[in-house]
């Protein structure tokens, strides 16, 4: 399938996606949404694909945020219909996916673009990487998720602080904050990206998945976490993966996980 406004690139397991609207610093409009759902979904369906980074095109910015002129003048039922869609589509949908998503975090993340990065599985982030969620300045709240993924991974303080004041942070304090787990330079970020994706496709993708749902539903109101660690961890024992790893641990040598 062919794409406006992203780049998909495939090698050895892993797929690269790239936002590339470089004019537009990248901003997400209805169109992009609708591509990159397209696109996971794509990859999600593809059993040679085992993780997926997502970065922006340029040097300058990841995603520098939402396309203002699309909703500049939405009533209060057209934003919420535009939240609700969006986070089903993109950001509930690629926190959801069983493929690992990586975010490598070019310059800046701002508004939708830090969303985005937040819905992914972990970030990784140039030292000119500069992140933030600046709605309120606008008049506005994040409606990506923003409110709620950005206490989970920095605490109820700091967010409090970064949403109220508007305030952008950059790649160390990040770093410092938990909100990405590697900084490096820009030349070398889909380096490290490439890497941290290898050592994740030595191991099974069927239990990635499973241990994948088993931490989000810690985060589900009315879920009981454990409770699906447990139903995870006991499904696991079924699988072609289990007896794989399990075989190839006692006759000491790596395993060749089938998938299934």
């Amino acid at each position: 399938m062919s794409y406006e406004n992203i780049l998909i690139k495939k090698k050895e397991g892993l797929a690269t996606v790239t936002i590339n609207r470089p004019k537009k610093l990248n901003a997400l409009n209805k169109a992009t949404i609708e591509e990159l759902h397209t696109a996971f979904e794509t990859l999600e369906d593809d059993a040679n694909i085992k993780v997926i980074v997502v970065t922006g095109s340029g040097e300058k910015a990841f995603v520098a945020g939402a396309d203002i002129s699309e909703f500049a003048n939405f009533s209060p039922e057209e934003g919420a219909r535009l939240a609700r869609k969006g986070q089903e589509m993109l950001f509930d949908y690629v926190e959801n996916l069983s493929t690992p998503v990586i975010a490598a975090v070019n310059g800046f993340a701002l508004g939708g673009g830090l969303e985005l990065a937040m819905a992914c599985h972990f970030r990784i982030a140039s030292d000119n990487a500069k992140m933030g969620l600046p709605e309120v300045s606008l008049g506005v709240i994040p409606g990506y998720g923003g409110t709620q993924r950005l206490p989970q991974l920095v605490g109820k303080g700091r967010a409090m602080e970064l949403i109220m004041t508007a305030s952008m942070i950059g790649a160390s304090d990040a770093k410092d904050y938990g909100l990405v787990n590697h900084v490096t330079s820009q030349e070398e970020l889909l380096g490290l990206a490439e890497k941290l994706a290898s050592k994740i496709m030595k191991n099974s993708s069927v239990a990635i998945g499973a241990a994948i749902r088993a931490i989000n539903d810690n985060y589900r109101d009315g879920v009981n976490g454990y409770d699906t660690e447990i139903a995870e961890f006991g499904d696991s024992f079924g699988t072609e993966d289990f007896k794989e790893g399990t075989t190839a641990f006692l006759e000491k040598r790596k395993p060749n996980f089938p998938g299934a």
